[in-house]
């Protein structure tokens, strides 16, 4: 994730189980670039070694709040230097604290005296997490500005089942890629399809693409990051939902239509990266077909609904963008796709170009604009993508660049 490269973050821990995964974090974090400091509580330290971070961030632990090795306060040194405090674990205590302005430790001190955006991952037991008072002192903080990484369900350090799981690492990451974006589509409703679409010949049976989702997803987490309001209609694929973005799931073109018509009123933009079938066969069996049943198979195949087209009929002042998947003559086709649906941009690629198919993490796509413009961007992410096709969104709801 390109918008944690080089980010300055500090990671809280406080002492409970899911310690453990603060260290996954932590790990997570520096991968992806990012210079991360830790502070923990002294409960924390039983549950986790601070060598352990000390070791996977490559920084020094902070715990004393009163160092004999720094001249500054340490509270205000890690407020100052830090771009995004996440607290993660918070233990019901700490929450209590924090909704209280209690300062009694280095943790809850440098919370208080931070100005960055603060992140708090709660975990806890089922029980905890329902309390009336935890509830009043989330709802505090997030009047303040915090943002709150609701736990997950799933079995807890006492042996039971329910909410308070500490939310899994890869979704914290995602939050702090949220936090740390300029939300310059704040207000915006985007809506986004991707993957393929499954068209059944027999219960069993289906045409389909090899469409795997990610370029939508990209869009998807990408106009999330940047403050916009994103529902994600997606057909078939293994790829989880991306997280704090609303998800439908369908299955065939007729599904995918519906969805989409469904969302498209309240919508500003519309981007369809979605591999929607072009065809379908003209009838779907109910029962399988066996093979020594029939000696050969003829399907006949009729046109699915053209999703794209109806919309550029009817798009009014929404901002369209659709998709050029093309083996051959790229520019071309693009042009005329553009062109016969109404787009106000469209994103081409080469799928037998190294790199740009299906189902890669990365891709080369040439943008082209209402007047024709075409602009090549070279191998990249396909999220770092995403962002090159909202940066050209954006300047279009400024009013300032429909023509590229």
């Amino acid at each position: 994730m390109a918008a944690l490269n080089g980010r300055r973050i500090l990671l809280g821990v406080t002492g409970g189980i899911a310690a453990f995964k603060a260290a996954a974090l932590t790990s997570l974090l520096v991968k992806e670039g990012a210079e991360v400091r830790v502070v923990m509580t002294e409960n924390a330290t039983k549950f986790v070694a601070p060598l352990t971070f000390q070791t996977l961030s490559g920084n020094p632990v902070h715990i004393d709040m009163f160092s004999p090795h720094l001249w500054q306060p340490e509270h205000v040194s890690l407020a100052d230097w830090s771009e995004l405090f996440v607290i993660a674990p918070a233990t019901a205590n700490v929450i209590g604290k924090l909704a209280n302005g209690i300062a009694d430790d280095l943790l809850t001190t440098v919370a208080l005296a931070a100005s960055c955006p603060l992140l708090i991952a709660p975990a806890m037991n089922d029980n905890m997490w329902r309390h009336p008072a935890v509830q009043a002192n989330l709802k505090t903080l997030e009047e303040r500005g915090a943002f709150i990484i609701p736990p997950g369900y799933g079995r807890l350090a006492c042996g039971r089942e329910g909410r308070g799981r500490m939310a899994e690492p890869e979704v914290i990451v995602e939050a702090i890629g949220m936090a740390l974006t300029p939300k310059d589509l704040e207000g915006v409703n985007v809506l986004v399809t991707a993957g393929p679409t499954r068209e059944y010949i027999d219960p069993i049976r289906f045409v389909t693409n090899r469409s795997s989702g990610k370029m939508g997803f990209a869009l998807a987490r990408a106009a999330r990051d940047r403050g916009a309001r994103v529902k994600l209609i997606t057909g078939p694929t293994p790829l989880p939902p991306p997280p704090f973005i609303p998800t439908v799931r369908v299955e065939t073109a007729e599904e995918m239509r519906e969805a989409v018509l469904e969302g498209f009123e309240e919508a500003d933009v519309v981007i369809m990266a979605a591999a929607v079938a072009d065809f379908r066969p003209e009838e779907a069996l109910p029962l399988k077909l066996k093979k020594d049943q029939v000696s050969e198979l003829n399907l006949k195949l009729v046109p699915t609904p053209d999703i794209l087209a109806e919309l550029g009929k009817r798009k009014g002042d929404r901002i369209l963008v659709g998709f050029a998947a093309e083996t051959d003559r790229l520019i071309e086709n693009a042009l005329q796709k553009l062109r016969s649906k109404n787009l106000d941009l469209i994103v081409a690629n080469n799928v037998l170009e190294p790199g740009a198919g299906f189902e890669s993490d990365t891709n080369i796509v040439t943008l082209i604009d209402g007047t024709g413009k075409a602009e090549r961007l070279p191998l990249m992410s396909k999220y770092e993508v995403a962002h090159k096709v909202l940066d050209r969104v954006a300047a279009m709801l400024k009013g300032d660049a429909r023509k590229g």
